[in-house]
């Protein structure tokens, strides 16, 4: 077929046979992408008089954005809350491997620590662009350390913080820079905590309300101070209480201002939140859910010691403990193992689970115009998966970056 001239000469791409999600539903209908982009194939054959330079047939896959994984604090060996020489190496190997969980952006994710390691740390991270060398990192997520003592779960509580009379001052000596940092999750009952959230969010930092014992109207409060997110609900907060629901109550809340949505990570795993508890939530507030991994080093490594920042994690099947408690402490489970039994524990629609893990995500950070969705001119990041959403090829800019052995385009 003979190629566009007219725009660009970078060739175009036709991936036929498969079902796209787009606009809430799966669609029959093919993908074009052109440098990374996806097209408008009616503005490239009415407006360019283009075609297709090659066409590949995806055998039948469902074709779905690339996950964004908000929360993860490692994997494969490598924690992010550790200042090691070789920092570098062990997030471009993080980033390197869950490629074939389907992520293809991702926060890498500090768990309270001295101010030393965000000082060493944090420069290290930047933001990019995904791509053969693995998902895009989108800045970092900061979980701590100013939370409650009281639901610290796995934070170290020498490490703790709280905001004196110069609180933003204070989060700025702790934290070193704020150039890279995309979420702090915080305790909104704290005192000063409202002018912090203001501040974050003036600068384009999302705050998470967790690992807190605020009451619904002080998250309300943090609500309207611009606090966007609550980290891995129901874990690390009061428990729901019909009286007071706590932070929970935010997914039914009417003091939430008008325009605004608050979102909710949940971690998928069997472990973390059971079913029944996922499906609440969900029925709930269904436009809110936002998958996330909270993955630790142990990911993908075999049962035993880990680390998780300053604390000894024990690893035992899928739960994953402080060494000698039974205190959880982050997850073992991939992203698209949370996706799947988030689809079996709630019976949802193909369609939600995926956009739990890519849209919603997305739409959190802002950044929904260019990820998280396969409308025309976003980002051609995007996974090629079977009936069950088993990760068969993940592509990312157009470009396939890892694929199943057995699966070929």
């Amino acid at each position: 077929m003979p190629s566009n001239k007219s725009v660009s000469d970078a060739p175009i791409f036709q991936f036929t046979n498969c079902r796209i999600l787009r606009n809430n539903q799966l669609q029959r209908e093919d993908l074009w992408v052109r440098e990374g982009k996806i097209l408008n194939p009616e503005k490239l054959f009415f407006d360019e008089k283009g075609f297709a330079d090659i066409q590949l047939d995806c055998k039948d896959s469902i074709i779905a954005p690339g996950f964004i994984d908000v929360q993860i604090n490692g994997g494969f060996g490598v924690d992010f809350s550790l200042a090691t020489d070789d920092f570098k190496s062990g997030i471009n190997l993080v980033s390197q491997k869950i490629l074939s969980h389907g992520v293809t952006s991702f926060c890498p994710t500090l768990v309270t620590s001295p101010p030393s390691v965000y000082h060493k740390v944090l420069p290290q991270i930047s933001v990019r662009n995904g791509g053969a060398h693995g998902a895009g990192v989108l800045g970092a997520h900061l979980e701590g350390p100013f939370i409650s003592r009281e639901k610290k779960g796995a934070h170290p509580e020498h490490c703790l913080r709280t905001f004196e009379s110069g609180a933003f001052q204070d989060l700025l000596a702790t934290y070193g820079a704020l150039d890279c940092i995309r979420i702090v999750t915080l305790a909104p009952e704290m005192k000063r905590s409202g002018e912090v959230i203001e501040e974050l969010t003036k600068r384009g930092i999302c705050v998470s309300l967790g690992h807190s014992v605020a009451n619904l109207s002080q998250a309300e409060e943090a609500v309207q101070h611009g606090a966007t997110f609550i980290t891995h609900l129901f874990n690390a907060m009061l428990p729901f209480h019909h009286r007071d629901p706590g932070i929970v109550g935010l997914l039914t809340s009417d003091k939430i201002p008008t325009g605004r949505r608050v979102f909710y990570g949940m971690i998928s795993d069997g472990i973390h939140t059971n079913p029944a508890a996922l499906r609440i939530a969900h029925r709930a507030h269904p436009k809110g859910m936002v998958l996330v991994t909270d993955a630790i080093a142990g990911m993908g490594l075999a049962p035993g010691r880990h680390t998780l920042g300053q604390q000894v994690i024990e690893i035992d099947g899928l739960n994953t403990y402080i060494a000698g408690t039974k205190t959880l402490s982050g997850s073992v489970a991939t992203m698209d193992t949370c996706v799947r039994h988030f689809l079996e524990a709630t019976g949802c629609t193909v369609e939600t689970a995926l956009e739990a893990a890519s849209f919603h995500p997305a739409q959190l950070l802002g950044i929904e115009h260019k990820k998280g969705t396969l409308d025309y001119d976003s980002d051609a990041d995007f996974l090629m998966l079977d009936d069950s959403l088993h990760v068969q090829a993940t592509y990312i800019a157009g470009e396939q970056v890892w694929r199943q052995d057995s699966f070929t385009v």
